[in-house]
């Protein structure tokens, strides 16, 4: 710990705390450890309360209001997307707190009227009001508003007022006028569209009435809508942002289970996860394809699928591994693609991964410079099995019969590998996935089809991962 001379505690009386709040967060945020200790411990309770209520001092930037949309203009929609538990009820809570008290920086006037719409009257009152990160936990116990559930109203003594409403109800919303208003889980609406829209309509009162929006991400029209409107602003995180405030074991038990997942990324990440309606695969068939377990594999190969160049801005080198089980079923154990690789980088991750299955072959994709890539091959290791393929078909035709054995229940993923079930899922007629060679999906086709559809006559050898 630092040794200096402690600071002299700033006083601060209820009637100056506002004015005094750039001194005490100077102190606070700008003094040795030693300083903040004792000012920490000669605080009076009124400090103490004041403290705790400097919610920029606790926030994480994803809890933080953005300075402008994306068009470089004030915002009109704060769009916060997180995971479970990042933290998004209580910046909805302590943003309404400084709407309605009128605390800068969150604020630059008191709002008279505001709306806090969930998607029922239940939600509003369980999560959004008395919920242990709601609108009443983060007042401090002078400026706490009055709560009417009776009224479905908050009050605060600066006469602010907040309306709970529901999404079930659109209708409700016809009428009612305000300045800003928060929404919560806004992705789950059943009816998002028809409030939405409502809530819309009732944000007139003042020079630039806004909104807040928290929700977790799912596949929502309205919210691709909103990412895609430049008058919107948004902030992102995953649950693991919030790691200090959740319980350790929760994350491991989630991470555990759910991480690379689409329920994982989903709801412990945030992101948006879509299938492509003309795709070959889609998500709810991945997760019917997961395996935990690894059964004895007779055969195991390390499919590479190189690019045609060697330059940085080439096309990343797809090197998925798979293998066979006695009962057919194929079992997709590893991608190890890699992108901006020499021929020598990518030959030897490809290598590497051999060796660390113990794999049978490489089958190495040879219509782009076939001697090229097995002279690299030979290079590094001259033992290396190398089974060259060849195709004149298309990408789409070549992948339809491995869709197929996937539908079937006869391919199975060991864990989740997100970037090539991201491929997969955007795989389109085209050949491309989200513009781009499915480098990943081409491997992976090789891998699939090399076992369970190019039998070979090897007899069988049973190993165990």
């Amino acid at each position: 710990m630092t040794t200096t001379a402690p600071i002299a505690p700033i006083p601060i009386a209820p009637a100056t705390w506002m004015t005094s709040v750039s001194a005490f967060l100077d102190v606070w945020t700008s003094g040795s450890e030693a300083d903040r200790l004792f000012l920490w411990e000669t605080m009076k309770p009124e400090e103490y309360e004041f403290l705790t209520g400097c919610w920029q001092l606790f926030a994480h930037p994803h809890q933080v209001p953005p300075q402008a949309a994306a068009n470089g203009e004030p915002w009109q929609t704060w769009l916060m997307i997180g995971g479970r538990g990042a933290g998004k009820t209580r910046a909805g809570a302590e943003w309404v707190r400084a709407q309605a008290l009128g605390l800068q920086p969150f604020a630059d006037r008191k709002a008279g009227r505001i709306a806090l719409v969930g998607e029922t009257e239940h939600d509003v009152r369980e999560v959004m009001i008395e919920g242990v990160s709601g609108i009443l936990s983060v007042h401090g116990h002078r400026e706490r508003p009055l709560w009417s559930p009776s009224r479905r109203r908050l009050q605060w003594h600066n006469g602010a007022i907040a309306e709970v409403f529901s999404a079930e109800d659109p209708e409700s919303l016809r009428g009612p006028q305000f300045d800003c208003a928060w929404s919560d889980e806004m992705a789950k609406w059943r009816q998002c569209d028809a409030a939405f829209d409502m809530l819309q309509f009732g944000l007139r009162l003042g020079p630039h009435p806004r909104q807040l929006i928290t929700t977790t991400a799912r596949p929502n029209a309205l919210l691709k809508r909103l990412l895609a409107d430049p008058s919107t602003a948004v902030t992102h995180a995953a649950t693991s942002a919030n790691a200090f405030h959740l319980a350790p074991t929760f994350l491991r038990n989630v991470m555990a289970r759910y991480a690379g997942t689409r329920l994982g990324r989903q709801e412990l990440n945030g992101e948006i996860i879509d299938d492509r309606p003309d795709a070959l695969w889609s998500r709810a068939l991945l997760e019917q394809c997961r395996s935990a377990e690894v059964p004895g594999l007779q055969r195991i190969v390390v499919a590479v699928d190189p690019p045609a160049t060697s330059t940085k801005r080439a096309d990343a080198c797809g090197i998925v591994a798979a293998g066979l089980a006695e009962d057919g079923i194929v079992y997709v154990l590893a991608d190890d693609t890699v992108s901006g690789a020499t021929p020598t980088m990518w030959a030897n991750k490809a290598i590497a991964l051999w060796r660390r299955l113990e794999a049978d072959a490489l089958v190495v994709e040879v219509n782009q410079g076939g001697d090229m890539v097995r002279t690299v091959i030979n290079e590094i290791d001259a033992g290396v099995p190398v089974t060259p393929v060849r195709t004149t078909r298309s990408k789409w035709l070549r992948a339809e019969p491995v869709a197929a054995l996937y539908a079937q229940g006869r391919v199975k993923h060991v864990g989740a590998y997100a970037a090539l079930e991201d491929e997969l899922c955007d795989f389109a007629s085209s050949g491309l996935s989200s513009g781009k060679s499915p480098d990943r999906v081409d491997a992976l086709v090789w891998a699939v089809a090399s076992l369970a559809l190019n039998r070979r006559g090897d007899g069988p050898r049973i190993r165990t991962l």
